[in-house]
């Protein structure tokens, strides 16, 4: 066989294989019922009798219910067409989205995403827009919106992953983020036609540890990553408080895992945040409410926190110690003590 002849076999095995990588690609992924959710980063919301879980995944992974107990879970993903500016934001960004949030407000759902690579704080905060959750719906439609806010390397002291958007008392709408770094930011949120933008800068809101401190030990995830061991931010509000939750230390390794989430409260949604002693979150203050108790679980962390159906939820994941590390969706109810959330066993 000839040299062209041998080229021309070789690119329609080539192609071939292309063709079938496309079609298996292509193929739709079959959705499938589960008591024991594998799940990262859980947020929920609740529409017409059915819950919806959102979470870390490819495309953003979704999972319904409508009595929490079984899941149909969605392996597609939320988002089967990625927004070509994610990957211009985000050197090395493909699919793999994290920690959603979702939030109903002035007659829409609105689902944040966030767009990373780990360890480093090159990130990006998406915005989509639906008038419903329900994909029978002929009214449904995730619409994009953009890039919310972003951060750069070099530029920024804070990392633009783990959005989470409140609404206070007088309508206004504010978002937390953060992870690492100089900690969990806030900034309040404007309309603007139909979409949402940033209405201010942002601004230190919590800190694992203050700058400088000596217990602030080197990250044992990534080189690039910063030492201030916080992220995942939720806002709750509650009778007369807010309750800042946020995750302490490290995620996503498995059994060596050692999560864990705290928790701070305020009179103002701005903060500040003080733990049961009465230190300010912003240096390093809160009060511990969930961490893994050896038994069946390793860890937890990266939590929501609910008012559904006159029931106060608690949400997060947790490193199975059964199951070697993996991580499965842990939900409790709530209860309050003079004003402090207690999980119910």
């Amino acid at each position: 066989m000839n040299a062209r002849l041998i080229a021309i076999a070789v690119t329609a095995i080539m192609t071939k294989n292309v063709m079938a990588q496309e079609h298996a690609q292509r193929k739709p992924r079959i959705p499938f019922k589960t008591d024991t959710m594998m799940v990262h980063d859980p947020v929920m919301a609740y529409e017409d009798g059915t819950y919806y879980i959102y979470s870390t995944g490819m495309g953003i992974q979704a999972a319904t219910s409508t009595d929490r107990k079984t899941w149909t879970v969605h392996p597609e993903g939320l988002l089967r067409d990625i927004p070509a500016w994610t990957h211009d934001s985000v050197p090395g960004f493909e699919r793999h989205i994290w920690a959603p949030d979702i939030i109903r407000w002035h007659g829409k759902w609105w689902l944040t995403y966030s767009c990373s690579t780990f360890g480093k704080n090159g990130s990006a905060i998406g915005l989509m827009s639906n008038s419903t959750l329900n994909p029978s719906s002929p009214n449904y439609h995730w619409e994009d919106l953009g890039c919310l806010v972003c951060s750069k390397e070099g530029r920024d002291n804070w990392n633009a992953i783990d959005p989470n958007i409140i609404i206070d008392e007088n309508d206004q709408g504010w978002m937390v983020w953060g992870s690492f770094w100089d900690g969990i930011q806030i900034a309040p949120l404007e309309t603007s036609g139909s979409t949402l933008r940033l209405a201010g800068a942002p601004r230190t809101l919590a800190r694992r540890h203050v700058p400088g401190s000596k217990f602030a030990e080197p990250n044992p995830t990534s080189q690039f990553a910063g030492r201030n061991a916080i992220e995942a931010p939720f806002i709750m509000k509650k009778g007369r408080y807010y309750y800042l939750f946020v995750s302490w230390d490290y995620c996503c390794r498995g059994s060596k895992s050692n999560y864990r989430v705290a928790v701070g409260r305020s009179q103002s949604v701005a903060g500040p945040y003080l733990d049961k002693d009465g230190l300010n979150m912003l240096y390093g203050g809160g009060y511990l409410l969930a961490e893994g108790d050896k038994k069946i679980y390793e860890a937890m962390g990266h939590c929501s926190a609910y008012t559904i159906n006159g029931e106060d939820l608690f949400l997060c994941h947790g490193y199975s110690i059964e199951k070697g590390g993996a991580s499965l969706l842990v939900q409790k109810k709530m209860s309050w003590q003079d004003d402090w959330p207690i999980l119910v066993p």
